[in-house]
């Protein structure tokens, strides 16, 4: 029975090929794949579909479509698209969507590039700007496309960041660990070296306790044995006149009587100077400082921490000009002292605590920048060059007359001395940084670095850039190295390779690395402090007219500079000067 409205359609189906001399009759496509088949009269444009009389009027009603291009019979195309006449082929969307979940994925905005459902269409793309595709009719073109190829790519590439990230992940957490445990064995450490100095001052205050005790027993023993022995005379004498006297013995009496009268005499001078005898109860008064030690402090130390990530390599450093002011000046020359100081090395533990090295005086010393004192000073039995911090607690000394590396440990700002260990050659700058030394000689020029061993990682032997290295200063990614013949700072990676340079100087010294990555310089030839870049491209000089400076190190929680002067005058020579920087 006919269907009002609509013709009976034709037995063959849409796919049917037509003879050379035929054309294709063209019919409704929205109809052809879900329903009997229907001649066109009109063409959507955006769905590039033909439309019977009901779903022409159905596409101009419907919210996602009515705002399409449509084409009447007379303008439609007179000939079926490919899409018309392939075989259908099943449904492959089944994929819910993540807001409405009793909604399966078929669209997908090009302007939002977003997969869409039915319903997200309708509540939030249906505006003009929104081109919404039904993804069965573009799905075709990602078939080894080149979307393909770079999604791939993509996923390989963030597969392979991850599986770095993981493999960084295992081997910081190994060094996080390992760092921890030295943490506690550092704690443990400490608590001993305190309780053998607490049992140093008990014994010491045993010792003093006992050696008044011996000393005064020594002296109540005397009185007690001198007053015995008078008693015991003066009875006697007693004795002898009562017998003298019952007896008649009137000579003997009186000489006896003489006698008594001059020992009686002799007697109570010795019983007033007994008497005058001060003995005195004792009672201890403890240290103030140790025993309000425990009530001031909190903990017995503080856990810094640092990233263990690689850091970025520093980038130019726009080296401007720095407002400077003296801060005055340090003497470090101590009673100990037979000669005049010579200040070749300079590191700060803490921002209060500088340790330096007297060449001269062969000593380490340190000291209290708050106060303005040495607080300490350790005698070595030769020269020491240069020092560096390899922990907060341990230093580490270059000693070229002997060749040797000595370290240092740093305890209740007592100074001690450790392990040492043997290097080849005149060994004068010294840095540590993460557990690495970087060691500069000029016997023969060379730079090494070591572990904390003394085992060597990398050797550096180049005439065209070290021939007399004096100094070196070290951060996570560089190691820079002062040359007084080759007059350069040369800047190096850890591995020994040459990464940048900065020429110009006269006679360059003493280094030290400021928070930004730049890196002051004592040129000890222009009697200036240069500031240069961290790649070395640039430089200022941020102090000039000075008097032959030859150490300088930095301070940056206070933003200070220390240096030294070599001018072989004690009256300058014992002083480390102080300029605040800005």
């Amino acid at each position: 029975m006919a269907v009002p409205g609509k013709k009976t359609p034709k037995t063959f189906s849409s796919s049917s090929t037509m003879g050379s001399d035929e054309t294709i009759q063209v019919y409704c496509q929205p109809c052809d794949r879900d329903g009997p088949r229907l001649p066109a009269h009109g063409y959507c444009v955006d769905c590039r579909e033909h439309l019977c009389d009901i779903c022409l009027t159905a596409h101009k009603r419907h919210t996602l479509s009515r705002h399409h291009t449509l084409l009447d019979d007379n303008n439609m195309p007179q000939t079926m698209s490919s899409a018309s006449i392939r075989p259908s082929r099943p449904d492959s969307l089944t994929k819910p969507c993540p807001r409405h979940m009793r909604e399966i994925i078929k669209f997908y905005c090009q302007n939002h590039e977003a997969l869409l459902c039915s319903v997200c269409v309708t509540l939030e793309h249906i505006g003009t700007s929104c081109k919404v595709n039904y993804i069965p009719d573009i799905s075709d073109q990602v078939i080894n496309s080149k979307e393909h190829q770079d999604i791939l790519k993509a996923i390989d590439t963030i597969s392979e960041q991850y599986h770095k990230i993981s493999k960084d992940v295992k081997s910081i957490t190994a060094k996080f660990n390992n760092s921890l445990a030295d943490v506690l064995a550092d704690i443990n450490k400490f608590r001993k070296e305190i309780n053998q100095r607490l049992d140093e001052l008990e014994r010491q205050a045993e010792d003093a306790a006992k050696t008044i005790q011996q000393e005064k027993d020594k002296n109540l023993k005397t009185v007690e044995t001198i007053c015995d022995d008078v008693t015991k005379s003066l009875k006697t004498s007693s004795d002898s006149i009562k017998h003298l006297n019952t007896t008649k013995q009137a000579d003997k009496l009186f000489m006896e009587l003489k006698l008594a009268e001059q020992m009686i005499k002799d007697y109570e001078k010795c019983v007033h100077q007994l008497a005058a005898c001060d003995i005195k109860e004792y009672i201890f008064k403890p240290n103030k400082a140790i025993s309000t030690l425990f009530d001031k402090e909190r903990s017995l130390g503080t856990i810094t921490e640092k990233s263990l990530k690689q850091q970025s390599p520093p980038q130019t450093v726009n080296i401007k000009s720095r407002q400077t002011s003296q801060q005055g000046k340090i003497c470090v020359k101590t009673s100990k002292d037979k000669v005049r100081c010579g200040i070749t090395g300079m590191i700060f533990l803490f921002p209060d605590l500088l340790i330096i090295t007297d060449w001269y005086n062969c000593a380490v010393k340190i000291v209290d920048t708050c106060s303005h004192t040495v607080t300490d000073q350790l005698q070595l039995d030769t020269e020491p060059r240069d020092v560096t911090s390899v922990t907060s607690t341990e230093l580490a000394v270059t000693l070229p007359e002997k060749q040797n590396i000595q370290f240092i440990s740093v305890t209740s700002n007592k100074l001690k001395e450790k392990q040492i260990f043997k290097v080849d050659g005149k060994c004068h700058g010294i840095s540590c940084c993460q557990g690495k030394l970087a060691v500069s000689f000029i016997d023969p020029a060379k730079l090494l670095i070591l572990d904390t061993n003394g085992t060597i990682l990398t050797t550096v032997r180049r005439e065209d850039i070290l021939m007399k290295p004096e100094y070196l200063t070290t951060n996570t990614h560089s190691v820079y190295v002062s040359d007084s013949v080759m007059r350069t700072i040369t800047r190096l990676n850890w591995q020994g390779e040459v990464i940048g340079s900065y020429g110009g100087m006269a006679r360059p010294y003493g280094m030290a690395l400021s928070d930004d990555g730049s890196v002051f310089v004592c040129d000890y030839g222009r009697n200036v402090i240069e500031e240069i870049a961290g790649d070395c491209s640039t430089g200022n000089v941020v102090l000039r007219g000075l008097n032959s400076p030859r150490f300088v190190c930095w301070c940056a929680e206070t933003s200070k500079l220390y240096f030294s002067c070599l001018t072989e005058q004690d009256k300058d020579d014992k002083f480390v000067q102080v300029f605040k920087l800005s």
